[in-house]
């Protein structure tokens, strides 16, 4: 679904119009900057991206924006076309760790030398309105999402960086535990982070801690982070 803030990002990365939704090696491009960059912001999974982005980093320099609602205002209309009728504060935070929710259908394509990936820690608004068909499953559709701001963008082109901005500091050998401990990830998340990092060849398995797998980080990788 195509929303404002899909677009509202593309104009945060290339203010001039003319270069947006421009056509490269058979692929529609959200946007190209003046250094011949491909911009592609995702609002959805990157996993849906990811034959298409490993094949224009063939010959393209590549920025992925992933946006995450670190704040959330929803809106909520009684009918489609209605006016908003009520006005609430998401509980709802996501934060950098989150990204390893896309990651996981990701870390095949990052890392790569022609390729930035940025999170987007943004203040979004969410329209929500009644769906077309009741179900019991399905509450509301959601009509828009809006920017309000970028709070902060985290821009990494390696599995060392991810690391560094998660700001990891955990022992030699350590758990998913210690790692939802050290992050303050739930450990459910932790585990999809060391997946995105064994795939990425930052970390490897070096044993078990009763049922849990312990992890270190790869000798190269402990190298140049003694360095």
């Amino acid at each position: 679904m195509a929303t404002s803030l899909h677009q509202q990002l593309k104009l945060h990365y290339v203010e001039d119009t003319a270069r947006h939704e421009v056509d490269v090696g058979g692929y529609r491009i959200d946007a190209v900057d003046r250094r011949r960059r491909l911009i592609e912001i995702q609002c959805a999974s990157l996993g849906a991206i990811r034959d298409k982005i490993r094949r224009l980093l063939q010959d393209h320099k590549v920025i992925v924006a992933k946006p995450l609602a670190l704040n959330k205002v929803i809106l909520k209309k009684a009918r489609r076309n209605g006016q908003v009728v009520s006005r609430r504060v998401s509980p709802a935070h996501q934060t950098l760790p989150h990204v390893f929710l896309d990651l996981v259908h990701f870390s095949t394509v990052f890392p790569h030398p022609n390729l930035r990936l940025d999170i987007l820690l943004t203040e979004q608004e969410e329209v929500r309105v009644p769906p077309k068909r009741p179900s019991w499953r399905r509450k509301f559709s959601v009509q828009e999402r809006r920017l309000v701001a970028v709070q902060q963008a985290v821009s990494v082109k390696t599995a060392a960086d991810l690391w560094k901005h998660v700001d990891f500091r955990l022992p030699e050998e350590f758990t998913t535990a210690d790692m939802a401990a050290d992050s303050g990830m739930p450990r459910w998340l932790a585990q999809k982070a060391a997946y995105c990092f064994r795939q990425m060849s930052h970390i490897e398995v070096c044993g078990k801690q009763g049922n849990a797998v312990k992890y270190r980080l790869l000798k190269g990788v402990r190298r140049r982070t003694a360095a």
